[in-house]
């Protein structure tokens, strides 16, 4: 664990400061958020801040593979690693670009096959499932890129779709990356096996990025993370996400989970935890879908109807709305991290009370004297697509 948090604060600490590099870059390079009536922004604010969470992931797989227990891991634990850096750094590359000369969708997303065709190359993708009675129903090379494709790219550009609020991106994927490497490291500690393992060490380092970025992206941001960003904290979470389905076997998951629900996670545990943690994003994502293609409009035209923009209609401010998705990306994530793990009553209570808190804090807050606020005119209000303003905060 020791180490972990090593990974962690190396990534915190190098993304922050090459925070600041990533702003000049910007700076001198154009990539700048320009003011327009309906962004939260006063002020013009650079992109960007993808580069330095790059080179924070970097910083940390390096560190790591120099620590006394870290560096005597498997040698696929640095392998896949390295692999899922590589493809997160082919979408930043392509998020740099979009950034600077604003990329057409299309382009974007061949940017995004790219990479997930570097992760299957790799051999970062599903290949196999386990059903209830400990058989196996392996996948052909052909289903498990498409399912593997599926899965990265409704991730990252989840992502990219909730990046609409300074700091919202940052947080969600921190906690969940958090959420994440608890599901990990517990696996290993109910299995008695060694506690390296790619999901670990990607979550951890994924983790710190995200908390040293969040320094200079909460409100008011000085440096967004642009799709640059927005893109890579989609990769990398999803693929880690992966790797846990092919370094555990399926009696590793059963026994890492309790009572009756062990039967059913070895079989549902590889979709489940990419989808459940990610539900806040993945959700946004397919409700945007939705309204967007049923008033006859494309997937990616920009709307004011996210998420994160309905808090702000019913009177939440900038930052509490974004602390409240925070809440329930947090609630999400780690109850089904902890549902999964243990099979105790308290949990369920634990859970059950959370989300009571969430939804007071979510719905009531607004209307309460000295905490609610009026609700800002619709023509005021940011625009919430980023994929209409490529990374927007």
């Amino acid at each position: 664990m020791r180490e972990y948090v090593v990974v962690f604060l190396v990534a915190a600490a190098v993304t922050y400061l090459l925070t600041v590099v990533a702003r000049e870059i910007a700076v001198r390079t154009g990539a700048v958020a320009k003011v327009r009536d309906r962004d939260v922004h006063a002020e013009p604010v650079p992109y960007l801040g993808g580069l330095a969470m790059l080179g924070g992931l970097f910083a940390a797989f390096l560190v790591a593979r120099e620590l006394p227990f870290l560096a005597t891991s498997p040698p696929w634990v640095f392998e896949d690693s390295l692999s899922v850096l590589l493809a997160g750094a082919v979408v930043c590359a392509v998020g740099v670009l979009d950034d600077i000369f604003d990329l057409d969708a299309l382009t974007k997303f061949g940017g995004q096959v790219v990479a997930v065709g570097l992760l299957v190359y790799s051999g970062i993708q599903f290949k196999y499932f386990f059903g209830r009675d400990g058989s196996q129903l392996a996948l052909d090379a052909t289903q498990g890129a498409l399912l593997t494709a599926v899965i990265v790219l409704a991730t990252v550009n989840a992502v990219n779709f909730i990046d609409g609020l300074d700091g919202l991106a940052a947080g969600v994927i921190g906690i969940s990356a958090m959420a994440f490497f608890l599901f990990c490291y517990q696996l290993t500690v109910a299995n008695e096996v060694t506690r390296a393992t790619t999901g670990a060490l990607l979550s951890a380092a994924l983790a710190g990025a995200c908390v040293g970025f969040l320094v200079h992206n909460f409100h008011p941001a000085r440096l967004f993370m642009g799709d640059s960003g927005s893109m890579l904290l989609g990769l990398v979470l999803s693929a880690s996400t992966m790797t846990v389905t092919t370094q555990f076997f399926p009696t590793d998951i059963s026994q890492g989970m309790g009572g009756t629900r062990a039967s059913l996670m070895p079989m549902l545990l590889p979709l489940a935890v990419p989808i459940l943690i990610l539900i806040v994003p993945l959700a946004d994502l397919l409700l945007a879908v939705v309204r967007r293609t049923a008033a006859g409009r494309s997937p990616f035209a920009p709307d004011k109807q996210h998420l994160h923009h309905r808090l702000l209609e019913i009177g939440h401010s900038h930052r509490r709305a974004v602390v409240i998705m925070w809440l329930w990306a947090g609630l999400i994530g780690f109850g089904t991290v902890a549902a999964s793990l243990f099979d105790d009553d308290r949990v369920w209570f634990g859970i059950g009370g959370a989300f009571v808190l969430t939804v007071g804090l979510t719905f009531v807050v607004p209307f309460l004297p000295h905490w609610g606020r009026r609700p800002r005119p619709a023509a005021t209000l940011p625009d919430a697509a980023p994929e209409a303003v490529p990374g927007a905060d």
